[in-house]
């Protein structure tokens, strides 16, 4: 690994994008944090701690924080870590001359609901004249911030700028793998979250451990029937960004998605529990943009249409359950 150093921006302080700053100011990068909320900075710097989305983790003294976007322009590696739904007037927001040929990173994970668009598409359509990345995987934030081991995928359509990037954001326990299917990445990244619902649905119905791994199987087959369709190549998604990330989102409470399942699943409403989250519950809102993907590529993808169904309560997850097992049985292979 190199040790040249090279700054980084990060736009985006929730619990994700603070990690991601704290763990490169520790590896003695310049790091510049924008915040969309003043007292989130406020509390950065005068504290060294985000409490709103991070509370508990020190964070490294190191980090600037900033509500300008203008501030980042300078900076050598640029990472995305807002929602989904709002990456498109971010990057608007941060665009400027200064980023022609720059990396720009994409750490959120989702789909535009209103184009259905990856998130990359967004990127080339607002800045396009920087380099579009994507870098995703099987990562809680607070395990990531107190430096536990994890790894990522780096996405890039030049493999030599992965491989630069994979260089200068990797840690000895950020260990990044590369990849140039950059779509291909953001299709594990997405599915995964809808998934997510639907194994903690089956945890909150104690419906056991058994159809909680088929449902897994099953929902990674959907992930490769689109990811094929769409010209992705299938054995990405056996990386980091595919399996690697189904199996930590779709098997703990840390996960956002899965929490919010189990909950439905044990009868408690959409509205009712996000009244109580502060952060974004990314599945929620790729349920509506993955039915639209899947519709336009003529892919059959039952488990995530049947939980958009459910989320629009359209449907009851019992009434999901029954109408999952009354499918036909499969002639393919398993």
């Amino acid at each position: 690994m190199t040790t040249e150093t090279k700054s980084i921006g990060v736009v985006g302080a929730g619990a994700w994008g603070t990690a991601l700053a704290h763990i490169q100011a520790v590896a003695s990068r310049r790091v510049m944090l924008w915040a969309r909320e003043s007292d989130v900075c406020e509390d950065i710097e005068k504290n060294d701690e985000n409490t709103m989305f991070l509370p508990g983790v020190t964070l490294n003294q190191n980090i600037n924080v900033t509500n300008s976007l203008s501030d980042l322009h300078g900076m050598d590696i640029i990472l995305i870590v807002t929602p989904a739904q709002f990456v498109r007037a971010t990057l608007e927001g941060l665009r400027h001359e200064s980023l022609d040929g720059k990396p720009i990173v994409i750490c959120s994970k989702g789909i535009e609901i209103e184009t259905g668009k990856m998130l990359s598409q967004v990127l080339k359509e607002t800045i396009p004249n920087a380099v579009p990345a994507v870098m995703t995987g099987p990562c809680f934030a607070r395990e990531v911030a107190l430096g536990l081991p994890t790894g990522v995928t780096i996405a890039c359509e030049d493999k030599d700028m992965a491989a630069y990037l994979a260089d200068h954001l990797g840690c000895r326990n950020f260990r990044p793998y590369i990849t140039d299917d950059i779509l291909g990445a953001q299709i594990g990244a997405a599915v995964k979250n809808v998934l997510a619902i639907a194994c903690g649905a089956l945890h909150g119905m104690k419906l056991g451990e058994n159809a909680k791994a088929a449902l897994i199987t099953r929902g990674i087959a959907e992930m490769g029937r689109l990811a094929k369709a769409m010209g992705a190549d299938e054995k990405t998604l056996m990386g980091m960004c595919g399996f690697g990330d189904v199996m930590l989102t779709c098997s703990s409470m840390q996960s956002r998605n899965f929490s919010l399942g189990v909950m439905l699943g044990e009868g408690r409403t959409l509205e009712d529990i996000m009244k109580e989250r502060k952060s974004v519950t990314e599945g929620v809102h790729t349920a509506e943009a993955l039915r639209k993907l899947a519709q336009a590529n003529a892919v059959d993808m039952p488990i995530a249409d049947t939980i958009y169904q459910c989320l629009r309560e359209e449907l009851s997850f019992d009434k999901a359950v029954e109408q999952l097992l009354d499918r036909p049985f499969a002639k393919n292979a398993a």
